[in-house]
């Protein structure tokens, strides 16, 4: 939602001075209420990679308190690796395992659920293979033909998705390292993470405003955005919202989860 409740809608994809910051909260990291009122949109754990029942209706209420858009989180149920391990499965196990964790955190935001944003190694996956990315668009689209899926800029899954008549939020990263094919790097390597606020700021200001990033090997890509992720569980996920706030207001671009 928005900070008037209404439910927000997106522009077009493009330079509109206009974007999104978004957040993976109820993850366990200790930030969630210093973070929540620097975001527009949360994305919040599902009870699989992280999270219960008890953090997903705290993590709602303190979205609701600061007009916050809501979203689900849906990762692989392998706490031990916080969901960051690729794991093969079929289309109709990723279709099962995403709306099964849409459902419960449905359950508790009811009508102010906005958003769906896989995590980690789903999120990969579902990024790259059509076939998953086409299986869990359907599946959202049958249940919840409302939510907006927050999807990897020019991944499969945003063109599944906006086939299956959702809409679509193309996401980068301004705390994940890319590689200059368009990836992001791995987090086994070297520099995969952005910890430097002042840094993640710059990057943030560049993507708003020019759609672009400075990849690893210093080249520029071409980027196109319309929300930003910030990673709750970070080294200061609360310095670096900050720093990409104030930076964000003094290029003149607008923070915010719709129009």
């Amino acid at each position: 939602m928005t900070r008037n409740g209404e439910q927000p809608t997106y522009e077009p994809s493009g330079r509109s001075m206009r974007i999104d910051l978004n957040c993976d909260l109820g993850e366990g990291a200790g930030h969630d209420a210093e973070i929540m009122p620097l975001v527009t949109s949360a994305t919040i754990a599902c009870g699989a990679h992280a999270g219960d029942a008890a953090s997903m209706a705290a993590t709602v209420a303190l979205a609701r308190q600061h007009g916050v858009a809501i979203g689900a989180h849906p990762g692989h149920a392998d706490r031990g690796h916080f969901g960051r391990r690729e794991i093969a499965m079929g289309s109709a196990e990723a279709a099962a395992l995403v709306t099964a964790q849409i459902a419960r955190l449905a359950e508790i935001a009811g009508s102010m659920l906005h958003h769906v944003k896989l995590h980690g190694g789903l999120y990969h996956q579902v990024s790259r293979d059509a076939l998953l990315a086409d299986a869990v668009s359907l599946a959202i689209a049958a249940r919840w033909p409302h939510l907006v899926v927050y999807a990897f800029s020019g991944s499969a899954l945003a063109d599944r998705a906006r086939a299956a008549g959702l809409a679509v939020a193309q996401e980068a990263f301004i705390d994940r390292a890319y590689a200059a094919d368009g990836s992001l790097v791995p987090r086994s390597r070297s520099g995969s993470t952005i910890d430097d606020p002042g840094e993640a700021a710059a990057r943030a200001v560049a993507l708003a405003t020019r759609g672009c990033v400075r990849a690893i090997d210093g080249s520029d890509i071409l980027v196109t955005a319309d929300t930003l992720c910030i990673h709750g569980d970070g080294r200061d996920p609360v310095a670096t919202a900050s720093a990409v706030r104030a930076a964000l207001a003094s290029a003149g671009v607008v923070v915010t989860a719709g129009r």
